[in-house]
Formats: C-alpha cells, sequence, structure tokens
C-alpha cells in the first residue's frame, strides 16, 4: 500500500484537530486510528473489490492525503498543543543511560513497541496469521481451501491503515505537537522501505525503526552543535540517504536472496467460482 504518507497525514491531522477540540489526547488518538482506517477503507475498494491497480491507487491515496490534510488542517497551522505526557515508570527512567533512552516516553511510543510484538507473535504463532500469511503466499490456495481471501485482505488493509493513522497522530501530538502541512516529511515512504529491509519481519522493522529514528536523532544534535562543517540541509538528508544505502546493498549483495517478499504481493485476487 503506497498510500501509507497519506494515511499518516490523515491521522496526523484528524489527531490534532480532535485533541485540539475536545481537549483529551485519548480521543485524538482514537480518531486518528479511525481516520488512518478510513482512508486504507478507500483503498481496500478500490483495489480488492473494484480491482484498480494497487500502485496506482496508492500513489493517489497519498496525493489525496496530502491534498485533504491541507484542506482541514488550514485553520490550525502554528496552533501550539500541549504534549502527550509521559510515562514515567518509577524506578526504570532514572537508571543512568538506558533510562531516558528507554523508558520515560509516552503512551504512544510503548504502544508502537507493543503492537509490533502482539504482530510478531500473530504471524509466527497464531492460526488467524498462518491463514493470513498462506493469503499473501498463493491466494487462490488459499480461496481453494475455503479461506474468504477478499474478507482477509480487507482487515489486513485496515490493520495497516489503523496503525498508519496512529503513527500520523504520534508526530502531530507528540514528536511535534502542533499542525503543519505535510509534517510527515516522507516518513510514509521511510516505512516503506523499512518494511523492505527487515524482509517482511516484524522485529526486524522495530530494529530498522530504531537504527532511523538514531540517525534522525544524530543529525539533530549535529546541527545544533554544529559538529559538521556542512549545511544543515545536507544534515537533513542523512536519514533518507541512509535509507537508500541501506537498500541498494541489500539489493546488491549477499541479502538479496533474503528479501522473501509475499508471492501475491500486489496482486489482485479474483475469485474464480
Amino acid at each position: 500500500n503506497l498510500g501509507v504518507e497519506g494515511m499518516m497525514l490523515a491521522g496526523a491531522v484528524t489527531g490534532f484537530a480532535v485533541t485540539l477540540t475536545t481537549g483529551s489526547g485519548t480521543i485524538g488518538i482514537i480518531a486518528a486510528a479511525f481516520a488512518g482506517a478510513a482512508m486504507a477503507l478507500v483503498f481496500g475498494f478500490l483495489t480488492l473489490t473494484l480491482l484498480a491497480n494497487q500502485v496506482a491507487t496508492g500513489l493517489a491515496l497519498t496525493i489525496f492525503g496530502v491534498g485533504l490534510s491541507a484542506l482541514v488542517g488550514s485553520g490550525f497551522v502554528g496552533t501550539p498543543l500541549p504534549r502527550l505526557p509521559r510515562l514515567d515508570l518509577p524506578g526504570l527512567t532514572d537508571l543512568p543511560v538506558v533510562g531516558p533512552l528507554l523508558f520515560g516516553h509516552d503512551v504512544l511510543v510503548y504502544m508502537a513497541v507493543l503492537l509490533t510484538l502482539a504482530v510478531a507473535w500473530f504471524l509466527a504463532r497464531s492460526r488467524a496469521g498462518m491463514i493470513l500469511r498462506a493469503v499473501g503466499e498463493n491466494h487462490e490456495a488459499a480461496h481453494g481451501l475455503g479461506y474468504p481471501v477478499i474478507r482477509i485482505r480487507y482487515l489486513a488493509v485496515l490493520f495497516g491503515g489503523l496503525a498508519a493513522g496512529l503513527g500520523g497522530a504520534f508526530l502531530s501530538l507528540a514528536y511535534t505537537p502542533m499542525w503543519i502541512e505535510q509534517m510527515t516529511a516522507g516518513r510514509g515512504w521511510i516505512a516503506l522501505a523499512l518494511v523492505v529491509f527487515a524482509a517482511w519481519r516484524p522485529l526486524r522493522v522495530l530494529v530498522g525503526a530504531y537504527l532511523f529514528g538514531g540517525v534522525t536523532i544524530l543529525q539533530l544534535h549535529a546541527q545544533g552543535l554544529g559538529l559538521f562543517a556542512v549545511p544543515s540541509q545536507v544534515l537533513s538528508m542523512l536519514p533518507y540517504l541512509a535509507t537508500i544505502v541501506v537498500l541498494v546493498v541489500i539489493s546488491v549483495g549477499p541479502w538479496k536472496g533474503r528479501l522473501q517478499a509475499p508471492a501475491c504481493l500486489g496482486r489482485p485476487f479474483h475469485p474464480t467460482h
């Protein structure tokens, strides 16, 4: 689904607007998740029901999300919002070095880690997860065994949209607690690249996300401290440049055969009977 960027923007502007209106970060987070799921539902209807091209539909969804979020958020640009409260874990937050790194974050950070672990367990250990993987590898065989391929794909697409909406909520409610047009700044595309980097394995995605986050923080500190005599724009490119380098390396190196994308990824399914 190449519409991740658009779904994140929808979640970001919805979460910000609802939180600002209601004064409740919890309601804003829930609204952001539903906004991402709603965008994913549009993608699912076009690609799964109408059998539209998935690449073109994803790109269109991203463009639509950019425009829609700019329209909805036009009245909120530059409006500050209190940052989501941090959850300090007694005895752990005060640990030297690792305490500030691993603990004392807002609820969305912990939710992201727990959600990743839950997805990893679901895909590897549960019967429903095995069925989902079977649909991704060979939808014709799964259909022959009586599994509702379209329904399963709809649920997977909706969950992806929900997660993208939560990612957008983190940007507008915690990372930068204000609304800025196109504030995702390509992070939806980075998320897609991380999936390829991780060979469609959730735990590897978590590691890749922390690596990307580390490079992002490194360039921010480098700019603030003036460590490198280069323009700030060059340092801002580092996270994206690192992603491109990693993708090139794994595409031509000994890891090439380990990417193991689902065999039916991007292929439309139309039941014959």
